[in-house]
């Protein structure tokens, strides 16, 4: 039997029944999943998943109510009146970078 180590951790009850709940129909038991993270992150030297934030999508026009709309709508009036304005390159730019566009 090879030479083995406990680990603990602590986690989110809900989240814990959920994943054992998947990992149970699946035939793994947890320390069979944890097992093969272990794994994946020695053989590929990191997280075998990619570590980043949820892609920002923008807003559907259908998705909010009239007040918010009215809302953004006086944002953007505001901003002109003070003087703030932006190209279409900029806007093209700020939109590439916030929704990957």
């Amino acid at each position: 039997m090879a030479n083995t180590n406990v680990v603990y951790a602590r986690i989110d009850t809900t989240l814990k029944e959920n994943a054992e709940s998947i990992l149970n129909q699946l035939g793994i038991t947890p320390s069979s999943a944890i097992q093969m993270l272990y794994s994946q992150i020695v053989l590929q030297k990191g997280m075998p998943f990619e570590l980043r934030l949820p892609v920002n999508k923008p807003i559907a026009l259908g998705s909010i109510t009239r007040d918010e709309l009215d809302k953004e709508l006086q944002k953007g009036l505001d901003s002109l009146r003070s003087g703030k304005s932006y190209s279409a390159d900029e806007v093209d730019l700020f939109f590439a970078k916030e929704y990957g566009a």
